[in-house]
């Protein structure tokens, strides 16, 4: 019943990114015609702002596709670093797209050109229409994935900038403030490579196998000793999956090395670890206190000590 739920849920979620990627496409259009016919750069630059959101919201369709395959004898911890990857993409670009406009900001402010205020505020109104249905279509998914939430931050930046456009539209055509359209382009692209910089080093962590934010590997070598049994750990490697799905290997050196006792512990640490970390998968390898160790105890092992062991 739980995997029928799940899947209904998947099909509704891609169901709704697809209406949101043909929607961002048709408006594209319709904004880079308006930006043209009118003259404005902050209006085509909202339109190049929001292909990049189809573009993002595409992207993160096909990389959450592609995560719900299962492991395979190539992919053995299964794809579904694939939406992470989605995530540094669509941040990459927006990044590109920030620094973009920024260019486009600073020539136009030197080139002024004239520009048909109505169809502006036009076109950005039907487009500020547009983002905000397309941020309630992705909203709900982007609370569990950071590949969604990648493409949902495309979409509000987006929102944002229509909001930006309709005013400088407004002082067009009420004062005649051509500039403006280059301060409003120039705000866009701030808030464009704020929204990139600001996500980009979690997406980074995930990737580079960091330990999770809110945990430090002390705490852990602290908890860890405190259960019965348990003389001392080394080794310790703690890194993230995905944003959902957090692991740790160790050895443990315990005073007792009968089966049973061992046993105990291990059930005791991975309790522990899940309720108090959230790490669900952990693997142990138990050590007696009486053997040699390879490595100092409460050493961190790095892979180049790793390769003499035996």
């Amino acid at each position: 019943m739980g995997v029928g739920h799940n899947h209904g849920r998947s099909n509704a979620g891609d169901a709704r990114l697809s209406w949101a990627v043909f929607i961002n496409l048709l408006l594209t259009l319709a904004q880079i015609v308006g930006g043209i016919v009118s003259g404005s750069l902050s209006l085509v630059a909202d339109a190049l702002h929001n292909l990049s959101d189809a573009g993002s919201l595409a992207l993160a369709l096909i990389a959450q596709r592609i995560a719900r395959r299962p492991p395979d004898d190539k992919k053995t911890f299964g794809y579904r670093r694939a939406e992470v990857i989605g995530a540094l993409i669509n941040l990459t670009t927006l990044i590109i797209i920030g620094l973009y406009l920024v260019y486009e900001a600073v020539m136009r402010y030197f080139q002024p050109q004239e520009i048909v205020g109505w169809i502006v505020v036009i076109v950005a109104g039907i487009a500020l229409l547009i983002d905000i249905g397309t941020a309630v279509l992705t909203y709900s998914l982007s609370k569990r994935s950071l590949n969604i939430r990648a493409a949902f931050l495309h979409n509000v930046s987006d929102a944002l900038a229509s909001v930006g456009v309709i005013i400088a539209g407004t002082l067009i055509i009420l004062y005649d403030l051509y500039i403006a359209d280059a301060i409003v382009t120039v705000l866009i692209a701030g808030y464009v490579l704020y929204q990139g910089f600001s996500s980009l080093p979690r997406v980074i962590n995930i990737l580079m196998q960091a330990a999770p934010p809110d945990i430090r590997r002390t705490d852990i070598l602290v908890a860890m000793k405190e259960v019965a049994g348990v003389v001392d750990v080394y080794h310790v490697h703690i890194w993230e999956m995905d944003e959902h799905r957090r692991s740790l290997e160790a050895h443990v050196v315990v005073s007792n090395p009968v089966v049973s006792e061992q046993s105990r512990i291990k059930s005791a640490l991975k309790e522990l670890l899940k309720r108090d970390f959230r790490i669900a998968h952990s693997t142990l390898e138990f050590e007696s206190s009486d053997q040699p160790q390879n490595v100092k105890c409460g050493e961190m092992e790095f892979p180049e000590s790793r390769s003499g062991e035996k």
